[in-house]
């Protein structure tokens, strides 16, 4: 596991589950966020206001950014835990309301052992 602490980076949020660090996209290990654009058909998404996740996850990126890079999604994006601080955003964001965990996203269960 690789650990990166991002002192001087741009960092864009993209929506509720995804950040994009110097141009690189980052999808947050185990969790779904709802879609700010709606759910297309044939797809099961996490019901909520996508806009309200995004500004939730927006809110968190004030500091040091570290990035655990723990693999690729199918579209190519970084999978990875992301810590503003000491804190988990991806568990922040859970403790909000703003994504529900999914099991199956997270590899080696390693979001569950984070947000206990």
């Amino acid at each position: 596991m690789i650990t990166a602490l991002i002192l001087a980076a741009t960092v864009t949020v993209v929506d509720g589950d995804t950040l994009r660090i110097d141009g690189e996209r980052i999808r947050l290990l185990g969790i779904d966020a709802p879609e700010i654009h709606g759910c297309r058909q044939g797809r099961v998404c996490v019901p909520g206001d996508g806009n309200a996740s995004k500004r939730s996850l927006e809110a968190m990126m004030g500091g040091a950014v570290s990035v655990q890079r723990v693999g690729q999604d199918r579209y190519g994006r970084t999978l990875a835990q992301v810590y503003v601080g000491s804190r988990n955003v991806a568990c922040e964001q859970i403790r909000r309301g703003q994504a529900v965990y999914v099991e199956k996203w997270d590899n080696g269960r390693r979001l569950a052992a984070d947000c206990r």
